[in-house]
């Protein structure tokens, strides 16, 4: 009985990279800023912005907390990030327009 592989959210990483951007942080900054300076590395930040790897929940709550939205629009491919970050209330993201694709290389 073998186990299937879990399934990858596909903008998960273009989204953290949005996040990071907008706070106008380097890697190592968004580690400081997260708080997660003495869990992980500048290496797992771009990691998980190519989308090579996915971050440990608590890391995903720490970025939607710092981007001021809930942590479902991180991980729902279906919603947008709000178009100011961070959002000045909890934000719970825009609902993509269908057909639309994702910037990903």
């Amino acid at each position: 009985m073998g186990r299937s592989a879990r399934r990858k959210q596909e903008r998960l990483g273009e989204k953290l990279l949005q996040i990071r951007l907008a706070l106008n942080l380097s890697q190592n900054g968004m580690l400081e800023h997260l708080g997660l300076g003495e869990d992980l590395y500048r290496n797992n930040i771009s990691s998980y912005e190519r989308g090579e790897r996915e971050p440990p929940l608590h890391a995903l709550l720490k970025y939607a907390r710092s981007a001021g939205v809930w942590v479902d629009v991180l991980i729902d491919d279906e919603l947008d990030l709000p178009g100011k970050l961070p959002s000045p209330t909890k934000h719970e993201g825009i609902r993509r327009k269908a057909g639309a694709r994702s910037k990903r290389r």
